[in-house]
C-alpha cells in the first residue's frame, strides 16, 4: 500500500471507532447516574445522609460530570469496536509472534487493569475515612467535579501501576531479560514500585502508597515466577526439536569421547647393527 492508502485506511478506521465510543455514550448516558452513586458511596458512606452534599460551582457543571462519566462508560463498552479498528490497522505489519504476544498481552492486561481498578475503590474508601474526621467542628463542602476527578483518577493509576508487571514479563518474552536477571533485581524494583506510588498517588495518607505498592511488588514476583516457568519450556522444546531440522540421510554430529592415554615403560637401548653384506657385482649377461 502506498502512503495515501495507508492515510485513508487510517481515516476509515478512527471514524468507525469514534462512531463505536458516541454509541457507547448514549448507552453510558442511561448508566451515568447508578455509576456516579457508585463513585460517590466512599463519601456518602463516612457522613450521615444529610451531610452527604456535593456542591456545583456552575449550573452546568452537573451535566458536564454526567457527560464526562458517561465518556468513561462509553470508552469501556465501546472498547471491543475501538482495539479491533487499532489492531486491524497495525497487525499487518507484525510476524505471527508477535501477534501471539499481543494477543496474550490485551488477555491479562484487562483483568489487571480492571484489579487495579477494584483496589483503587476500595483504597479512596479507607483513604476518605483517614482524611475526613466525622467529629471536627467544621463541615466538609466538596465539589462534585474534583471529587470525580479524583476517584476516576485513582482508577486510572491503579490500573496502569498493575501492568507493570506484564511489562516486565514481556521484557524476558523478548529475550531482553533472563528470569535469573530480574530475580537479582527485586531490591531496585520493589525501591522504584514503592517511589513510583509515592509519587502518582494523590492522597497524603499511608493507605493507597502502601496498598499499590504491595500489590505491584507481589505482581512484580508472580512475573518473575512466570519468566522462570516460560525459560523451563522454552528449554524443554529446543530439546525436543535439537534434531528436528535434520534430513533422514544427514548424519549427526559425534562429539569424540577422548579417552585416557597410559604412561609407556621406559625406553631401552638398541643393540649394535651387524654389517650387511657386500653387494654382488652385477654382469651384463644378468641384465640382458
Amino acid at each position: 500500500m502506498t502512503l495515501m492508502e495507508h492515510i485513508r485506511e487510517l481515516r476509515d478506521r478512527l471514524f468507525k471507532a469514534c462512531l463505536g465510543i458516541v454509541v457507547g455514550l448514549c448507552v453510558g448516558l442511561y448508566f451515568s447516574t447508578p455509576v456516579q452513586k457508585f463513585l460517590t458511596d466512599p463519601y456518602c458512606s463516612r457522613f450521615a445522609e444529610a451531610k452527604c452534599q456535593l456542591n456545583a460551582q456552575t449550573p452546568l457543571e452537573p451535566v458536564i460530570v454526567k457527560l464526562k462519566i458517561a465518556l468513561y462508560i462509553g470508552l469501556i463498552l465501546s472498547s471491543p469496536i475501538w482495539l479491533y479498528q487499532l489492531w486491524a490497522f497495525i497487525a499487518p505489519g507484525l510476524h505471527q509472534r508477535e501477534r501471539r504476544w499481543s494477543y496474550g498481552f490485551i488477555a491479562f492486561a484487562v483483568p489487571l487493569f480492571v484489579g487495579g481498578a477494584v483496589l483503587a475503590h476500595f483504597v479512596v474508601a479507607k483513604g476518605i475515612h483517614f482524611l475526613l474526621p466525622v467529629d471536627s467542628d467544621y463541615q466538609f463542602t466538596t465539589d462534585i467535579a474534583g471529587y470525580i476527578d479524583f476517584v476516576t483518577g485513582m482508577l486510572l493509576i491503579f490500573g496502569v501501576g498493575f501492568e507493570f508487571p506484564l511489562l516486565v514479563f514481556m521484557l524476558n518474552l523478548a529475550g531482553v531479560a533472563s528470569a535469573r536477571r530480574l530475580l537479582g533485581w527485586w531490591r531496585a524494583a520493589v525501591f522504584l514500585t514503592f517511589a513510583f506510588t509515592a509519587v502518582v498517588t494523590p492522597t497524603p495518607d499511608p493507605f493507597g502508597m502502601t496498598a499499590l505498592g504491595a500489590a505491584m511488588t507481589a505482581l512484580y514476583f508472580a512475573a518473575v515466577g512466570a519468566a522462570f516457568l516460560n525459560e523451563r519450556r522454552k528449554a524443554r522444546i529446543a530439546a525436543r526439536n535439537q534434531f528436528a531440522g535434520l534430513d533422514d540421510d544427514e548424519a549427526s554430529e559425534i562429539e569424540p569421547v577422548l579417552e585416557p592415554v597410559e604412561a609407556s615403560g621406559p625406553v631401552q637401548a638398541s643393540g649394535p647393527v651387524e654389517a650387511s653384506e657386500a653387494p654382488r657385482p652385477t654382469r651384463r649377461e644378468d641384465l640382458d
